[in-house]
């Protein structure tokens, strides 16, 4: 994973902020894997929030705070409500292919 610890930290405990204490956080994509270079951060988070506005609310609030926190870098974030019945590809696939944080 190409994350430091103090990255780790930072992304947890601004999930927890913004998102509350029961939201979990993955990170997916090209930052799981150590043999690449660059790639943004792929965040998939899952977090008690049915509404869809909420989500898109709470998604800028959460960028805006780790642009702040972790410096200026491409930073995507996908959040979806948990135990949601409906699970798109993408939230499949960063469960699975992704590391919980």
């Amino acid at each position: 994973m190409r994350l430091t610890q103090q990255e780790i930290q930072i992304i947890k405990s601004s999930v927890r902020e913004v998102m509350g204490e029961d939201a979990s956080a993955w990170l997916f994509g090209s930052r799981v894997d150590d043999s690449k270079r660059g790639g943004d951060i792929d965040l998939f988070i899952e977090a008690d929030l049915p509404d869809p506005r909420t989500r898109v609310q709470k998604n800028s609030q959460l960028w805006a705070k780790l642009q702040l926190r972790l410096g200026e870098q491409r930073i995507d974030i996908i959040i979806a409500a948990a135990q949601s019945e409906e699970q798109k590809l993408i939230e499949r696939m960063a469960r699975e292919t992704g590391i919980r944080l």
